[in-house]
């Protein structure tokens, strides 16, 4: 049972006097047979109770009405709602339960509310705007890489990103720092493969601007010759029927949304506006039924829900206006009552009295009446009636009334189209989801003008022009201009402001799959090679570095800012530092590098924090790209044991000792300044073997001792930890000897 429909069953009593004097018992029964779903026991027990009462009784009269509608027995219930409109005129508040069952019966025979919602998301495909939900018109790329219309973005009300949420900076109208450049790529591709809707779609926005400014003759014209272009774009048509309304053209404007309703047969919205329109020509009984088939297809739209009990309300109360009585008419099975769908019992609120009907099972109703037996119901009943009976079958609501009437001949003469136009029509304007025509895909379309390959990870630029990231990222390390219109960008750089223009990744993936499969495996290849950390390893000459020492560095040149952008991409995030050397260009010997933390400046260089981690030795030097690479072997110090390790043991705490004592001699200045640029010294390791580099203050002390560049590479070149603590001693002396030299002594020394 409909879930909706299970939540309208809690029995809400009307104002009945003659209930004040029924026992208890008998209305807790009939409580709990509305709560168990036996509408026709309630029924027999309202009727019982009618039976007891010298006059007729509103609200029992009401009562039973809304028993006999939630049972299906809408013809009778029809009767009792005229008794009870003839004691009282009844309220919109009144007639819910009557609604509610004619939209339950009307949905459980037509449609789903799960077919609904899917026709809803089918309207919205690929190439669709998310805002105004047609074909996207001088498309506009935010940062966040979404896509909309620049018509629709531009719009005060939108603050932030339909899909992500991402929040819009809004100054002047403009969002910064993207802008409100169109997307060249995106535009051209939509009005290539869209021609005919897109062509349209600007003479329909012409159209709107025109009807904002009143000019209501002229907006005509613009609607008309998008219909023309696009005779069965259901929003367009929509649009085209509020300016009709607008101008008092209400048969026009019914004709516009009867097509609207056609086109989408489960859209509540279609036939609600076709409701106001209806309704404002004077059609009642038509719009009532438009009403009706809205709840039925939007149970939860309560607004429209009151707009039909008001208007059965007022059709009611016309019944009585001229102290007209309709007859009373008892819808009775031979053996008693029986439930009926609602589309074959209201048909007999035609039929004169007594007359027999067969139903296509084969069993027979009899119509019988109580009063005046051969007056003919009053007109308005019949056709009130007559509004309900033919919500049986409604105009359009099944999607076989649609897919038929599109190979039918035109809604109106403004909806003429010639039959090799129709032919070229995009899917999208028969409510289909667009597709792009095979003979219109072209790779060369989709290619970067940088690269002349097919776009990989496309990203848009403010001023509109759409490239591989890679591409882009690699000239704006030169210049932070865009490289085909030169407009400066270097504040959309600063925000590293690269997402993928989305749209276009999904029309990669879905219509070129299999070339973008081979660019993303050559592209694969490419990371491959660069993240092999023994074949090819990127060089930054600069210092020389010391395994666990931070090394902080300052980025601008635009070689390394490719280089250190490709080691954080490839995932190693691993670079080797070497001093330079004039015959080789750079040394033998450095460390390898991992960068930690990077901050960016708004002139595209950067700070890079990395920390050593390992020693190399060079076998063979290369270049790649601007900057220098290399074939390297890492070394690792060589282990002792037993007494040589109980000697080195020794000579290690020994120096490390000297190494505290030269420390602590230090000035309080100079020592702040070592502590706040390296740290505090390290302590020593219990294993000193354990780490392939050694003990880590050993390195510590290596580079804030005052040695030359060629000296520093010597230590770090050693393998054993002997060797490396018996320099570091001999370098500790040297300096602690200086620092004992008299001033005049140094300063003559130093002559």
């Amino acid at each position: 049972m409909d879930l909706h429909f299970v939540n309208l069953l809690d029995h809400t009593p009307h104002d009945c006097t003659a209930a004040a004097t029924t026992s208890s018992e008998i209305m807790e029964v009939t409580s709990e047979a509305f709560c168990a779903g036996d509408y026709d026991l309630s029924v027999e027990i309202y009727s019982s109770q009618q039976a007891d009462v010298r006059h007729p009784d509103r609200g029992l009269s009401l009562l039973k009405a809304d028993a006999l509608s939630r049972a299906g027995r809408i013809a009778e219930a029809l009767d009792w709602y005229f008794t009870a409109a003839n004691l009282e005129r009844l309220q919109a508040n009144e007639l819910g339960t009557l609604v509610d069952c004619i939209a339950h019966s009307l949905r459980i025979k037509e449609c789903t509310n799960s077919t609904v919602v899917s026709e809803d998301e089918q309207s919205l495909d690929l190439f669709s705007c998310r805002l105004c939900k047609c074909l996207l018109t001088d498309p506009v790329t935010l940062e966040c890489g979404h896509t909309f219309c620049k018509r629709c973005i531009e719009d005060d009300a939108i603050k932030e990103c339909e899909i992500c949420g991402c929040k819009l900076i809004k100054t002047y109208g403009q969002i910064k720092p993207i802008g409100f450049r169109v997307n060249v790529v995106l535009r051209s591709l939509l009005d290539k493969w869209f021609c005919a809707e897109s062509k349209a779609r600007r003479c329909w926005l012409e159209g709107e601007r025109m009807q904002s400014e009143r000019d209501f003759i002229n907006a005509l014209e613009k609607y008309n010759k998008a219909v023309e272009i696009a005779p069965y774009m259901p929003p367009l048509l929509g649009r085209r029927a509020e300016l009709h309304m607008a101008m008092n053209n209400f048969r026009q404007a019914i004709e516009d949304l009867d097509a609207v309703c056609r086109l989408k047969p489960l859209s509540p919205e279609a036939h609600h506006a076709k409701a106001l329109a209806l309704n404002k020509a004077g059609q009642k009984g038509e719009a009532l039924r438009m009403y009706l088939y809205c709840v039925a297809l939007k149970p939860d739209w309560g607004s429209v829900k009151l707009e039909a009990q008001a208007m059965l309300s007022d059709m009611f109360s016309s019944v009585f206006q001229r102290d007209v009585r309709p007859k009373l008419l008892i819808f009775q099975h031979r053996t008693g009552s029986h439930l009926k769908p609602a589309s074959l019992l209201l048909g007999y609120l035609h039929s004169n009295p007594g007359r027999q009907s067969q139903t296509p099972n084969g069993r027979k109703y009899v119509l019988s009446n109580t009063g005046a037996e051969n007056k003919p119901p009053c007109e308005d009943s019949a056709t009130l009636a007559s509004v309900l009976a033919g919500l049986s079958s409604p105009t359009g609501l099944k999607r076989r009334t649609s897919e038929k009437f599109r190979g039918s001949a035109p809604f109106n003469k403004h909806l003429k189209i010639d039959e090799a136009r129709s032919s070229q029509m995009p899917a999208a304007c028969c409510n289909e989801r667009r597709e792009v025509p095979s003979q219109l895909l072209d790779t060369s379309d989709l290619e970067c003008s940088l690269c002349m390959r097919l776009f990989y990870d496309p990203v848009t630029t403010p001023c509109g022009h759409t490239f591989c990231l890679k591409c882009l990222e690699r000239c704006l390390d030169h210049n932070p201009i865009c490289p085909l219109c030169k407009d400066n960008i270097a504040e959309y750089r600063t925000t590293r402001g690269c997402h993928k223009t989305l749209l276009m990744e999904e029309v990669l993936q879905h219509y070129l799959s299999e070339e973008l499969a081979e660019r993303s495996t050559v592209h694969k290849e490419e990371m491959t090679e660069l993240s092999n950390l023994t074949k090819e390893v990127p060089i930054f000459i600069c210092t020389v570095a010391f395994p666990t020492i931070t090394c902080p560095l300052h980025i601008f040149e635009p070689c390394y800012r490719l280089m250190i952008r490709r080691s954080v991409e490839t995932g190693t995030k691993r670079f080797g530092m070497c001093i330079a050397d004039s015959v080789k260009g750079f040394a033998d010997y450095g460390c390898m590098l991992e960068v930690k933390d990077m901050k960016f400046y708004p002139d595209g260089g950067s700070v890079v924090i990395a920390v050593g981690v390992s020693r190399f030795k060079v076998l063979s030097h290369g270049h790649r790209d601007g900057y220098s690479t290399a074939e390297i072997v890492l070394l690792e110090d060589q282990k002792v044991e037993g007494e040589e390790l109980a000697e080195l043991r020794r000579l290690h705490d020994s120096v490390y000792d000297q190494a505290c004592a030269w420390f602590t001699s230090l000035k309080e200045n100079i020592k702040n300044q070592i502590v706040h640029h390296f740290g505090q010294l390290p302590g020593k390791d219990p294993d000193m073997q354990w780490s392939p580099n050694g003990p880590a203050w050993c390195w510590w002390l290596l580079a804030v001792l005052p040695l030359e560049q060629r000296a520093q590479l010597s230590i770090l070149a050693m393998t054993t930890l002997r060797d490396r603590l018996s320099a570091t001693r001999r370098v500790l002396i040297l300096v602690a000897r200086k620092l004992q030299k008299p001033p005049s002594t140094a300063a003559s020394a130093s002559l």
